[in-house]
């Protein structure tokens, strides 16, 4: 009998693995008309059930959910542009550290190899290592070294703007979706790209990318369509909402639904030391304690740490994520504009929405430039929304009432004659965040804000990518 029964379950499991008992085996077929999916005869119909997104190389699952954003300390500056509010951020991927020097120099080698005599193009994505230069200090070792040596190379790439911070998104984003069809042998490694055929995401999904081909997907030959699940969204930099979310990392203090703990920084208590008994009295960052104490004595350095520290320095926080306090400061995709309950959105909220369409030809056909990147026309631009009416202005100039229909420059007075006032807020100034190694305590936490012009750097300034999660928060 036993040896019967042992018989059986040994074909049962043979037949499982013919597939006879897989389930998963048998063609899925539409509740709408009855066709089958993924099926040549019925014209391969797409459909994937149960799809759950990967995370793209060097990214962290954040789950999202409610927290309040905004100032956990005193307004110190007056600015009155952080009251807190309940805010959800919905859930989404972030780089587990800064983008170092070595991230960073892999795109300025691809550019060069692509674009080798093109060196305006490559010039506008070199990070501007002049800033290092001070009157009064001896930087000038930095300025040679930082970016380029290998001394540096897992340190955060600083210098950058947020217009090359944002090119660097766009072109991580081809790079890693070009190597997922190559590495499921759609495509093969191309070294020859130049001028128009060059692979971007958003050329291949068109169909004007011509690249080299690899073996041949397994349905019916066609080109991976976004459809197919296959490639990423894209990599960008996080909004104000998600990074602050990310960096406070309250999924560690937390009893179901309840908070149990607030934070002032990426850690828990409102101290910047570490208080477990195997590194008791160090520093939890990268930050400086006083008027000239960058890094504390010889033979006890405090944060081990002149300017900057490499990207995996320091505990990460309850996400996983380094350095989000300290260290260098990092961009994030929002304008800056002073914030109030009453322009911003409950979920997803964000400042710098711009809505575009792909430019097309009388063809109907769609264009691109010479670097074979699409075109786009913008349809919308909320950037300044609402920044022009009466009821939100800042400052009132003469018969400012009046005026219908004002512009972001009319609310924020731009004028740069000499001895007249000039506001710094306008439509091309981005926020940063997360304070770095020459700033003061107050600047470490979350919360806290300021803003540059998206065209300027500085060299405690850096970045972190983030990337949409598709689907569910958390899985079912």
């Amino acid at each position: 009998m036993k040896l019967k029964l042992l018989v059986f379950v040994l074909a049962a499991i043979v037949l499982a693995g013919c597939g006879l008992f897989n389930r998963s085996s048998k063609k899925q077929t539409s509740r709408t008309t009855g066709w089958t999916y993924n099926d040549p005869e019925t014209g391969n119909i797409p459909y994937i059930s149960g799809y759950t997104q990967e995370a793209g190389p060097g990214l962290v699952f954040i789950e999202g959910g409610t927290f309040t954003m905004g100032r956990v300390e005193e307004d110190v500056m007056s600015k009155w542009d952080n009251t807190p509010r309940r805010i959800t951020v919905a859930s989404f991927y972030m780089d587990e550290t800064e983008v170092s020097n070595q991230d960073y120099r892999e795109f300025i080698y691809w550019l060069s190899r692509v674009y080798p005599n093109d060196r305006a193009k490559i010039n506008a994505a070199l990070p501007d290592t002049l800033q290092w230069r001070e009157a009064l200090a001896y930087n000038e070792p930095y300025i040679q070294n930082y970016f380029r040596h290998p001394a540096y190379s897992d340190y955060p790439v600083v210098g950058v703007s947020w217009a090359q911070a944002d090119a660097y998104c766009s072109w991580r984003t081809d790079r890693v979706n070009e190597q997922i069809l190559i590495s499921k042998g759609i495509l093969a490694h191309d070294l020859g790209q130049q001028g128009e055929n060059v692979f971007t995401t958003d050329t291949y999904l068109a169909g004007m990318y011509q690249g080299t081909s690899g073996r041949r997907p397994q349905d019916d030959g066609r080109p991976v369509r976004w459809e197919d699940g296959i490639l990423l969204p894209k990599y960008r930099l996080p909004t104000e909402a998600e990074w602050e979310y990310a960096a406070l990392g309250l999924i560690g203090n937390t009893e179901g639904e309840l908070l149990t703990d607030r934070k002032m920084y990426p850690w828990n208590g409102s101290h910047l030391r570490i208080d477990s008994r195997k590194n008791k009295g160090r520093m939890q960052t990268n930050f400086t304690r006083g008027r000239g104490d960058l890094m504390g004595i010889a033979g006890a350095l405090n944060d081990n740490a002149d300017i900057a520290a490499p990207v995996k320095s320091y505990l990460p926080n309850d996400f996983g994520l380094y350095c989000m306090s300290g260290n260098v400061n990092e961009w994030v995709y929002d304008v800056y504009r002073p914030l109030s309950f009453r322009d911003v959105a409950e979920f997803q909220p964000v400042r710098g929405n711009v809505f575009t369409v792909p430019r097309r030809n009388e063809n109907g056909e769609f264009i691109r430039n010479q670097y074979g990147e699409m075109l786009f026309d913008t349809i919308a631009d909320y950037r300044n929304f609402q920044d022009g009416d009466p009821n939100s202005q800042l400052i009132e100039g003469n018969n400012w009432l009046d005026v219908q229909n004002n512009r972001t420059e009319d609310m924020y007075i731009q004028d740069e004659r000499q001895g007249f006032f000039s506001s710094l807020i306008g439509d091309d100034v981005r926020v940063y965040k997360g304070g770095s190694w020459k700033d003061r305590p107050y600047w470490l936490t979350p919360g806290s804000r300021r803003y540059l012009q998206e065209n300027k750097s500085q060299n405690d300034l850096g970045f972190r990518c983030a990337m949409t999660r598709v689907g569910s928060p958390g899985g079912f």
